[in-house]
């Protein structure tokens, strides 16, 4: 059987905001998008099924914490991470470089070897070189597979930032080869450089000379306030290839998504709608809840009186209250459902907008509002 290329076509414009189709031989992906992550095969706290019905087309899940638990042999015994944890959306990994850097004891980095570090969870020493790290995507059989980077902490240091960067683009080339031709997949390249202008662009530049089917913005959401993520995209995103998908990686809030959309950003993944719901926050349309408070104690009202999926609107505020406060577990896979259903009709709202050219309107009505 011959399997469907991956493609990326743009639908619709607003200015830069833009709309896409991404064809996989695991479906379509409408674009903007945004991702659940499933770190270790698994988005927490929901079925599969519900994350598909509440309006999913692609989740995320993750390198590093499959190599370690439960291991690539395991996950390839059982056909490939699709059919370990159910899922018959298309996959995007992540190259583990993030969480090298972040969760690990790092030892070393190697610009030959790569990343020598030793795992969080139990001590083992590990090595991810960029050929290792596509080589667990490919045995994951992940749909979308990212470069090997570094990603360092957000630092003023220009020649620190510039060291890392200049690694970042050596690994991506590295990456590439060990990628090699697969047309129904796809590998995406990672911009880098910090807060720094000079250094974006001149990734950028090199990433598109080496060529892939998607370009990635990485090293944000560590630390930076949100005016200096935005200016980091409006210093890059007019000059990225306008026929391939840009993926801004870990963001975000709402807000963060309206504003990297207006800049011409496609894709999205955050632990945010699935974290903040198993620890009592819900995403609504009038800002943030914090279904702890007591306030919410005597209110018969739901999150949203509007919705009907998963009848999420037949629980109150009173109840998940009460659910939350004797840690019951069943409040975390409610607010799980209604955040992740709400960022799908956030994307869902967004594409509309862009459709009827109203787009702007629609950023200015909620970027400080949600």
């Amino acid at each position: 059987m011959t399997l469907k290329k991956f493609t990326f076509n743009v639908i619709e414009k607003n200015e830069l905001a833009r709309t896409g189709l991404i064809e996989t031989h695991r479906g379509t992906i409408n674009t903007p998008v945004f991702m659940p992550v499933g770190t270790q095969a698994t988005v927490k706290g929901a079925f599969m099924n519900d994350i598909i019905e509440a309006g999913s087309e692609i989740i995320l899940s993750n390198t590093y914490h499959l190599m370690l638990r439960p291991g690539v042999k395991r996950i390839e015994l059982s056909g490939g991470l699709h059919q370990f944890m159910n899922c018959k959306l298309p996959i995007l990994t992540d190259s583990g470089g993030f969480q090298v850097m972040s969760l690990s004891k790092l030892n070393k980095i190697d610009i030959e070897k790569g990343a020598i570090f030793k795992s969080h969870i139990d001590g083992k020493e590990f090595i991810l070189s960029p050929e290792e790290s596509i080589s667990v995507q490919k045995s994951l059989n992940s749909d979308i597979l990212m470069v090997m980077d570094e990603c360092p902490k957000n630092s003023n240091d220009y020649k620190k930032i510039k060291k890392s960067m200049d690694l970042s683009m050596y690994w991506a080339d590295r990456s590439k080869k060990a990628f090699g031709e697969n047309s129904h997949k796809a590998l995406f390249g990672i911009v880098q450089g910090g807060l720094f202008k000079d250094l974006r662009i001149s990734s950028l530049e090199q990433l598109i000379n080496i060529d892939f089917d998607g370009y990635a913005v990485g090293g944000l959401a560590v630390g930076e306030s949100q005016k200096e993520m935005f200016e980091v995209l409006d210093n890059i995103t007019k000059i990225m290839p306008k026929d391939k998908p840009r993926y801004l990686m870990g963001v975000g809030t709402p807000s963060d998504i309206l504003g990297a959309v207006k800049r011409g950003i496609d894709m999205f993944d955050c632990v945010l709608p699935t974290r903040s719901g198993r620890t009592g926050l819900a995403f609504t349309w009038n800002g943030r809840i914090n279904i702890r408070n007591s306030k919410y104690k005597n209110d018969s009202r739901p999150l949203d009186v509007n919705t009907t999926k998963f009848e999420l609107n037949r629980y109150s505020k009173n109840y998940l209250n009460h659910l939350f406060n004797t840690n019951e577990m069943l409040g975390s896979m409610l607010l799980t459902l209604h955040n992740i259903k709400f960022y799908h009709e956030l994307m869902s709202e967004i594409k509309k907008n862009i459709k009827n050219g109203t787009f702007n309107e629609f950023h200015d009505k909620y970027i400080n509002k949600l």
